[in-house]
């Protein structure tokens, strides 16, 4: 039927093209190799990791990254930056980590996303005093960044296993997810902009180039086509079954990742097209489109996404975006499986991939009536920085003050149902 081949299409992954660098969950199991001789003295007295982690991380702006790929590309600068800055990002979300509640970090997949980051800070670290002069140097730093990118492919879903067992078998704490929800949001945060340091590099100076896309910086595509990449995701996903795309009289370009912004459409297209199904399979009038619109604005370029499935309550907006509150069946995390299906993960990852480089990514909804999706980015490359998390005392004070007595009022239950009360609104 119409439904099962939708569903079927909703929950596979998209299909990214070959140069996009897999944002969040890969299929293949990362390769864990051998930890270097002092892994596991650092694992216990972490002297570096506090160390790098008194430093704050450089936050970057999409105009500085497309100006050192474009005209300044110099590998060995490149290197000398990155065995700074990625040990500096990992070792302020490794002391980060550590914050979280013992019971949640006794879990196996937390451990084992804890060996990945060590096992990578380490071997960072064997880079600091190496001279770039060196001509082994760049080319062993070049393969292990690459080594070090596949090892952290299935840290989103990883971790994102280890919040269920913890859950599990602790059950649910409103204090203890809002931890995990401030932790979650930087720690994915931390890894989207490690993943773009690193892609940066190797698709510069590497082999990783995609002949298809001789003009693209890295991973950023000077004159990206926003309505290319709505169109992309419609007729590769969804194959123009029901949206409604009306194409500008100028391309609306923007200097961005592609493979960002195809993640947060692929996304909100996938949640309005089974919202309408599910509201309108049977409907004698067939399915109402899912409506797109661009408009690039002085400061914002905006899409907004319209569908008429029938919306979301006010109530459970916020719960959409929260880590915690998923109500899907446990995934399966077996090698094969379709990546990050069914964690719950889809809208608050989107909504980070918007805000890492000071977007942010918005849900407006009529409960009965339909869902606006808005994104929103910055017009201009010069102003689209880097938006980092930082371990300092203002984060560490976050996950040590006890909650507090709400000052506003609040009801002791669960909303009743409009349509059977007696009590209804008047309409």
């Amino acid at each position: 039927t119409l439904w099962s081949w939708l569903c079927r299409v909703a929950s596979s992954p998209p299909p990214w093209p070959v140069e996009m660098w897999p944002p969040l969950g890969e299929t293949h199991r990362p390769s864990i190799c051998p930890p270097s001789p002092n892994f596991f003295s650092l694992t216990s007295s972490n002297p570096k990791i506090e160390y790098y982690s008194r430093f704050s991380p450089s936050p970057l702006s999409i105009k500085q990254f497309l100006d050192f790929g474009r005209d300044n590309a110099c590998e060995k600068t490149s290197f000398m930056f990155l065995r700074k800055e990625l040990p500096v990002r990992l070792a302020n979300t490794m002391r980060e980590v550590n914050l979280l509640p013992d019971k949640l970090l006794s879990q196996p997949s937390v451990k084992l996303v804890q060996k990945w980051y060590m096992q990578s800070f380490v071997e960072l670290l064997d880079y600091e005093n190496r001279k770039p002069e060196d001509p082994h140097t760049l080319n062993d730093f070049l393969e292990l960044l690459i080594e070090i990118r596949n090892r952290h492919n299935d840290v989103v879903p990883t971790m994102a296993q280890g919040v269920i067992e913890y859950k599990e078998k602790f059950g649910f704490d409103p204090f203890i997810s809002s931890n995990v929800q401030y932790f979650l949001d930087r720690f994915y945060t931390n890894r989207i902009s490690f993943r773009m340091l690193i892609n940066q590099h190797t698709l510069l100076f590497g082999n990783d180039t995609n002949p298809a896309h001789p003009k693209h910086i890295g991973s950023i595509d000077p004159n990206c086509n926003v309505a290319e990449v709505v169109n992309g995701n419609v007729c590769l996903v969804f194959m123009l079954l029901f949206f409604a795309v009306k194409a500008p009289k100028r391309p609306i370009q923007v200097v961005y990742v592609p493979s960002h912004l195809f993640h947060m459409l692929f996304e909100l297209f996938k949640n309005s097209m089974r919202a309408t199904v599910e509201l309108h399979e049977n409907s004698k009038e067939g399915l109402p489109p899912v409506k797109t619109k661009v408009t690039l604005g002085k400061e914002d370029l905006s899409i907004k996404i319209s569908d008429r499935g029938g919306g979301v309550p006010l109530r459970k907006i916020d719960r959409l975006f929260n880590y915690m509150y998923s109500t899907a069946p446990t995934p399966s995390l077996e090698p094969g499986a379709v990546p990050l299906a069914g964690f719950g993960y889809g809208l608050p990852i989107s909504r980070l991939y918007a805000r890492y480089f000071q977007g942010d990514l918005k849900l407006y909804s009529m409960e009965g009536v339909g869902t606006d999706a808005v994104i929103y980015l910055k017009a201009l490359s010069s102003e689209s920085f880097e938006r980092l998390p930082v371990f300092n005392k203002s984060a560490w004070r976050h996950y040590k003050t006890s909650p507090e007595a709400d000052d506003w009022s609040n009801p002791s239950k669960e909303p009743r149902d409009a349509s059977k009360s007696k009590y209804k609104a008047n309409r």
